[in-house]
C-alpha cells in the first residue's frame, strides 16, 4: 500500500478511535494501533500517538476532577510501578526488530481485548501489592504499543470502582503512563520527522470525534458500545497475527490465518451470549456498580 493509502486509512480509524474515546473515555490507542501498526512500525507511529495521549488524558483527567481525592490513593502504586516498566518497554521499542515487535504486541494484546470482551471480573483483595506489579506491566505495555485501556480498564471494573471514579482513576494513570513514556522516548531519541508528520493526517479526526463519540453515548448503552469495539479489535488482531506469520515465515502457508478463524468464531460465540444476556432484568443489574474489596 503506498504512502496515501496509508495516511487514508490512518485518519479514517484514527476518527473512529476519536469517537471511540470521546464516549467511554478510553480507547483511542487500542482502536488505532491494531490497524495503524499494519502500515507502520511501532518507533514510527508511537511518538506521534504518545503526544496526544497525554493531551487527550489530561482533558479526560480534568472532566472527571471532581472524583480524584476518592480514588488517588489506590492507583498510587500503579502510577509507582510504571516508571520501571516504562523504562524497559522503550528500550524494547528502540532495540527489537520492528516485524517481530508487532508480532510479540498483537499476541500481548489478543487476550487483553477477550477478557474484556468476555466481560471478566475477579475483584483482587490485596489491591496496593497487585497494583504495584500490574503498574510494571503496564508500564511496559504502554512503552511499546502505547496501548493500555483494555487491561486497565479491566482492573478499575474489578475493584469496583463506580463510574466517575473509574473515569478519574483511568485519567490519572494514563496521564502518568503517558507523560512518563513521552519523558522516555525524548530521551532515547525516537522523535522524528517521519513521527511528526503523522500528527496532520491525526489531529483533525480527534477534532471531529471526540464531540462525536460524546453525542453518540447518549444514544448507545456504553456497555454495548464497548463490547462492539472490542470485537472489532479482536478481529483486527486476529488478521495482524496471521499476516505476521506469514510474513515472518514462521508458517509459510495459508495454515497461519487459522489464528483468524479461531479469533472470529470465539469472538462470534461472545457476541451472541453478551447479546443474549441483554434482557432489561440483566442491563438493570450490570448498571449497578461492584462492591469494593475489602482492604488488606
Amino acid at each position: 500500500m503506498d504512502a496515501t493509502s496509508s495516511a487514508l486509512v490512518l485518519i479514517l480509524i484514527t476518527l473512529v478511535a476519536g469517537t471511540v474515546n470521546g464516549a467511554l473515555g478510553y480507547g483511542f490507542s487500542s482502536i488505532t494501533v491494531p490497524v495503524a501498526l499494519l502500515f507502520y512500525a511501532n518507533r514510527v507511529l508511537n511518538p506521534a500517538l504518545v503526544w496526544i495521549e497525554v493531551v487527550l488524558n489530561a482533558y479526560v483527567l480534568w472532566v472527571n476532577r471532581a472524583s480524584v481525592p476518592h480514588v488517588w490513593r489506590r492507583v498510587v502504586p500503579m502510577i509507582v510501578g510504571l516508571a520501571p516498566g516504562v523504562a524497559l518497554g522503550t528500550s524494547l521499542v528502540h532495540r527489537v526488530q520492528p516485524g517481530w515487535l508487532k508480532l510479540a504486541t498483537f499476541i500481548v494484546l489478543l487476550p487483553l481485548i477477550l477478557l474484556q470482551a468476555a466481560g471478566f471480573r475477579r475483584p483482587i483483595r490485596d489491591e496496593r501489592r497487585v497494583g504495584l506489579l500490574f503498574g510494571g506491566g503496564l508500564g511496559v505495555l504502554y512503552s511499546v504499543t502505547t496501548i493500555s485501556g483494555p487491561p486497565l480498564a479491566v482492573m478499575l471494573s474489578n475493584q469496583g470502582f463506580t463510574k466517575q471514579d473509574f473515569r478519574a482513576g483511568l485519567g490519572l494513570v494514563r496521564l502518568a503512563e503517558s507523560t512518563f513514556t513521552a519523558v522516555a522516548y525524548y530521551f532515547a531519541g525516537m522523535f522524528s520527522i517521519e513521527s511528526a508528520g503523522l500528527l496532520p493526517y491525526i489531529l483533525p479526526s480527534l477534532v471531529v470525534g471526540i464531540p462525536l463519540g460524546v453525542r453518540v453515548i447518549r444514544h448507545v448503552r456504553p456497555e454495548t458500545f464497548r463490547r462492539v469495539c472490542m470485537s472489532f479489535d479482536a478481529w483486527v488482531v486476529g488478521f495482524g497475527i496471521s499476516t505476521l506469520l506469514r510474513q515472518l515465515h514462521v508458517i509459510e502457508t495459508d495454515a497461519a490465518f487459522s489464528v483468524l478463524a479461531a479469533v472470529g468464531v470465539l469472538d462470534i460465540w461472545l457476541l451472541y451470549r453478551f447479546f443474549r444476556n441483554q434482557t432489561p432484568e440483566a442491563v438493570a443489574t450490570a448498571s449497578q456498580p461492584a462492591p469494593f474489596p475489602l482492604a488488606q
